[in-house]
Formats: C-alpha cells, structure tokens, sequence
C-alpha cells in the first residue's frame, strides 16, 4: 500500500482511524446515488466489524439544511462520505471529531477535520478515486481484514463511472489488490447487454438504443436481423451472432449521432465480483435505485451483502429500469431544449433527473454542449449536469459552472468537471440557466 497510495494520504487514513478507534459510536452521512451508499455500506461494515454502534443517515445533496443537521449532530465522532468539500470551512468550525473521505473538486484545504481526498494528492477525484475508493482505504488502514470491501468500492467506482475510459490511479490499486486476493476478475466488455437479451435489449439505456430500446418490437426485430433466437442470453451466442449483433447495435448508435468515443466507452471492461456472483455494474445499479428511492437502508443492507435486501433491490431496480427507459424514450420523442453554449430537458414527471441527464448526453444530445436536467416538483429545484471529454477539452468545467451559476441565485452547486450537481430557488430557474449558458461560453473562449 505504501508503494501505490502517496504517503500524505497513508497518514491521513492512519489518523482518521486512530480518530475512529477512539469513539464507542459513530455517525455516518453519505451521498444517495451509487457512490455515495456503496461508501456508506463500506463505512457500516468496517465500522460493526471493528464493534462500534454507528447510525448511517443519506443525503440527497449537501446544503446548508443538511449543513445544519450534520451540525447539530449529538455524536462526538462524524464521518462523511462522498460529500464535504464544498462545506470543508463550517466543517471546521464544529467541536466534534470529523473525518471527511470525499473526491469532489476541492473548494479549501482542512485546518482542523481530518480531511481525505485524490485532489488533495495530486490526484484526479474524477477519474481515478471515488468516495466508495476512498472508504475503502479508509478500511482497511482500520484492518487489513477488510480488504474484502473492495467488491463494494468497485460499485462506487462503476456509479461514477470511473471505469468507462480504463482505471487511473487510486483505483488501479483497488484492482491489482483485489484480483491479487481473488475478490475481483476484469473480463472484456461488448455493446450487447449481459442476461436475457429480450429483456436487457428492452430496458437497456446504456446504450440508448433508438428504436429498441423501451420497444419489444424493435426488440424482436434487432434479434431477428441478427439471426438470434429470442430466450438467448449473452453468454448463450457464439462468435458470428455476437459479431452480428453487436454490428447492427453500432449502426442504430451511429445513426442516431453517438460518437465512436462514446461507443467505446459502452464497450469498456467489467468487474465481476466473485464473492458477491454478479458485476459491479449491477451491484452499482441496485444500490443506486434504492438510494434514490428512499430505500437507503436496504440499499447500504445489500452493498453490505445481505440475500434478502440484494434480492429485494433487484426487483426493485428491474421495475425502476423499466420506468427509466420509458422516461428516456418520451425524452427522446419530446428532445432537449437548446440555448447556445448548453441543453436542458425538464424530468420533473420522472424524477430520474441525473440517470436521464447521462443517457442523453451519450445517446442523444449535441455532443458540444453541457446536457442540465431540473427536477421542479420541490423548492428548491434539484438540477444536474453532464458532459463530456471532448467538451472538457475546450475548457467546459460543470464543478465551476454550476457551482457559479447556482451561487448567482442565491443556490448551491458543485461537482466535477465532466458532472455536478445543484439546487437554486423555483422562481430563478430561468435566470439560472441565462447565466450558465454565459458561464460555459466563457469558459469555452477563454480556453481558445
């Protein structure tokens, strides 16, 4: 670990464990998507492991209510997971023990909290350590034993899709380790989707497949074009019909606009978890449905590998892919609204704001421009945004733009470059968006 983890870091985790060892009960707060429960059911299973009671509670976002909640927390001894960095200063200004583990865009440096983060090292939070990343050393700097844990980091490292281009820096690690200790096997990945493929073809949104996707028509006609039986699985096709079918999914994908970039992307490696039996893709999915769905507490059970709650978050994910890919597709048949530099699409009857805002950037919006999504049916309005590499290129920065563009209505925003997130007032919508289009503008001449 010395050689692969910089030796700032190392004392760092060996300080917020010693902080950790010396307290009976510990309170967690931790993000609700992928990420965020994937840290949270890593922290819970370390944390009961090592005998401490601990109380696990999951926010959307963290703003200045949930600022004031974490505040007025009774417990001497806070964690908190995927989130922080905006907040690091109020942080510091509480009295009690608080250990930060996050890998958002860092906004200050701690003077007080015991503060982990890639950015802090001269690494990259957006690609190469996410918070479950983060939580893991955490771990096992607190025991070696709990090196097991990675299955559930790679979850984290899958639902912010820090895998999609190959794995970077503190992730890597995370792999050798876990293959080494057989936890984890890399295996090559394809444009068809794995399980039934009249199912998975059905509900698959990653890729967004125009026309098949959500379509048990345009199903059954991909299948039949390709000379595939229905009731097949994945692993049930040989050479020639994965040639097939894969081909006739990169056509219906060029044809709708997706760049070859994104394609390869889809096409990335998968991580099977051996102790678990199933992909940190799926693991990622089930606990990113519960979290966003008010199923917290079933969502940390399952990361933690309880059957019951594994099972239960898998119906529930397979109904939630349903609803998504239905979302999709009438996103797809009503299309985004453009303004010069950004797009924007409104999913307040969904809900499914960050999902769609992804699956859209990929599959269907113009490839210049940042893709924001709003969910209006509370005050304030829940926004996130989307871009991609080619945009980062040309100087985009979603953590900056948003985190200003929010701020320039009296909200709150952050992120990373390439996604972030936000919240501002139902009344100042339109403003907001005025001056985060103007925001990106400038970030895209400045960088010319």
């Amino acid at each position: 670990m010395k050689d692969q983890v910089p030796s700032k870091l190392l004392t760092t985790l060996s300080s917020a464990a010693d902080i950790v060892r010396g307290h009976e009960f510990i309170q967690v707060y931790s993000h609700y998507d992928a990420d965020g429960v994937s840290s949270a059911a890593i922290l819970a299973k370390a944390l009961m492991r090592a005998d401490k009671e601990f109380r696990v509670t999951l926010f959307t976002t963290l703003n200045d209510y949930n600022m004031e909640v974490i505040r007025n927390t009774k417990a001497d001894c806070i964690i908190v997971s995927d989130l922080g960095a905006s907040y690091i200063d109020q942080l510091d200004a509480m009295t009690q023990d608080v250990v930060v583990l996050d890998h958002h865009t860092i906004i200050s440096e701690a003077k007080r909290v015991c503060y982990a983060n890639p950015h802090l090292y001269g690494i990259d939070g957006m690609v190469s350590g996410c918070g479950a990343t983060m939580c893991l050393l955490f771990a096992v700097t607190l025991d070696e034993n709990n090196w097991d844990l990675v299955q559930i980091a790679f979850a984290g490292i899958a639902g912010d899709r820090q895998h999609i281009n190959g794995l970077s820096g503190l992730n890597t690690y995370l792999l050798e380790e876990g293959e080494r200790r057989g936890f984890v096997e890399r295996m090559p990945g394809s444009l068809i989707p794995s399980g039934d493929l009249m199912t998975e073809l059905f509900l698959c949104t990653d890729p967004y497949i125009r026309g098949v996707s959500g379509n048990v028509e345009g199903v059954a006609q991909l299948m039949h074009d390709a000379g595939v039986e229905p009731g097949k699985t994945f692993m049930d096709l040989d050479e020639e019909e994965l040639r097939r079918l894969s081909s006739l999914i990169a056509v219906k994908l060029t044809q709708q606009g997706m760049e070859l970039s994104s394609m390869e992307e889809i096409a990335r490696d998968r991580y099977f978890l051996k102790g678990l039996g199933m992909d940190a893709e799926y693991l990622s999915a089930i606990l990113n449905n519960c979290g966003r769905s008010g199923m917290g507490g079933i969502g940390i059970a399952a990361g933690m590998g309880d059957e019951r709650c594994l099972n239960e978050g898998a119906e529930q994910n397979k109904e939630s892919s349903r609803l998504v890919v239905e979302s999709m597709v009438e996103l797809d048949t009503r299309g985004l609204n453009q303004m010069e530099n950004i797009q924007w699409f409104d999913s307040t009857d969904s809900g499914f704001t960050g999902m769609l805002c992804g699956i859209a950037m990929q599959s269907i919006a113009d490839h210049r421009k940042p893709t924001i999504g709003m969910n209006k049916s509370n005050d304030p309005v829940n926004l996130s945004s989307r871009g991609m590499f080619s945009q980062l290129e040309r100087g985009v920065d979603l953590a900056v733009a948003m985190r200003e563009a929010c701020a320039s209505v009296g909200g709150q925003g952050g992120g990373h470059r390439i996604a972030a997130g936000g919240s501002v007032p139902l009344d100042k919508v339109d403003e907001f968006l005025r001056n985060l289009d103007r925001i990106v503008g400038e970030q895209i001449s400045s960088a010319r």
